[in-house]
């Protein structure tokens, strides 16, 4: 009983084990640099599945607001790389520009960058967000809109060579706010900020899904118009949700440039979103840790069998996301309550018989 009333608390204590002393304990520096990576996936398939799990909104162009968030992180990097008065090497590199574009200036300044990794994703969500749901755009018309967005921002970038290095991207990133990445203790330092980024994500996801407006949510995914007839507004209610999950996948790509130390358009396209989405169907979208845990499996797998099978990973990578689909549509989440729904029921504990009234006396 007092196990199922902090269960919650239980959770994240046992997932600040696992990230915190656990997984730097157990993996050598390459394999925890991997994890961090894997992490940065987990945040947005968080926000994935606030949308989609609880919103029904299938969002196929997360890697638009990733990519935000990784070019605005990876712009201050650079600029702090190159040092002061002087341009990025690949702007020297390419010989396209004799002074820093006027839009990269802002990026210098680190408090302004750090706000822009979350703020700009979220400001983007929140005019598309406008324009989508107040005409009642919806599924699968919202998720192929929302994968053309994603297509047109790589297209965007890879045309940019000049100014966003193009197909290339922001490469080579050495420092972090004035710490070497080269430093394995400075990037074990970076797996813990985005562990800790994790578990404050899945907090305040938690608390989004247990208040009324995580009900009000659920409420307009399974019946929109029963919502709107009670009063409500759904499209304010997505919208919510939509700018909420931006904002996490701005987040994540922040984190993912001083963890891999590049940010490129193939990292952002239209088949990274997918993945994200492939690993929130596995782990369980309707579920908080299940997303997470997903992302984090499949981008695993993922690395683990293009070590092996380089040529067929791919076809791996599409049963990942069938297989779940036709035989377990509520994710791995699902495997615990299924398995608690088989247990027997217990016995019910034995009646003990009423006692006999005495026999009357015949007078």
């Amino acid at each position: 009983m007092i196990f199922r009333k902090y269960r919650a608390a239980w959770g994240f204590a046992i997932g600040a084990i696992l990230l915190f002393a656990v997984a730097p304990a157990a993996l050598g520096d390459f394999r925890l640099t991997l994890l961090a990576k894997y992490l940065c996936f987990a945040i947005i398939a968080v926000g994935i599945g606030l949308a989609w799990g609880r919103g029904g909104m299938l969002t196929l162009g997360q890697g638009v607001f990733f990519g935000l968030g990784g070019y605005a992180m990876a712009m201050h990097l650079k600029l702090a790389d190159a040092g002061a008065g002087n341009l990025p090497d690949f702007m020297q590199l390419y010989g396209q520009l004799d002074a820093l574009p006027w839009w990269w200036a802002p990026f210098a300044n680190p408090v302004f960058a750090l706000a822009a990794t979350v703020l700009l994703p979220m400001f983007v969500a929140l005019l598309l967000g406008l324009l989508i749901f107040r005409r009642r755009v919806r599924g699968a018309y919202f998720a192929i809109l929302s994968q053309a967005l994603c297509a047109a921002f790589a297209i965007l970038l890879i045309g940019q060579q000049g100014t966003t290095g193009g197909t290339n991207g922001l490469t080579d990133i050495q420092g972090f706010f004035g710490y070497d990445l080269n430093d394995p203790v400075n990037r074990r330092t970076v797996y813990f900020i985005i562990a800790a980024a994790l578990l404050a994500v899945l907090g305040i996801t938690w608390q989004l899904m247990r208040s009324r407006y995580g009900e009000l949510l659920v409420a307009v995914r399974d019946g929109e118009e029963r919502v709107r007839f009670l009063g409500y507004d759904p499209a304010t209610v997505k919208l919510v949700a939509y700018v909420a999950a931006a904002g996490m996948a701005g987040l994540a790509g922040a984190l993912f440039v001083p963890a891999v130390g590049i940010i490129s358009p193939a990292m952002i396209g239209v088949v990274p979103s997918i993945e994200f989405v492939i690993g929130v169907a596995v782990g369980g979208r309707a579920s908080l840790v299940g997303p997470a845990l997903g992302a984090i499996a499949v981008a695993w797998a993922k690395t683990a069998l293009s070590e092996r099978v380089p040529s067929a990973w791919t076809y791996f990578e599409g049963l990942l996301f069938i297989l779940p689909i036709v035989f377990l549509p509520g994710g791995l989440a699902s495997l615990w309550g299924m398995a608690r729904r088989r247990r027997p029921a217990p016995a019910p504990a034995p009646v003990a018989a009423a006692p006999k009234e005495p026999a009357e006396v015949a007078t």
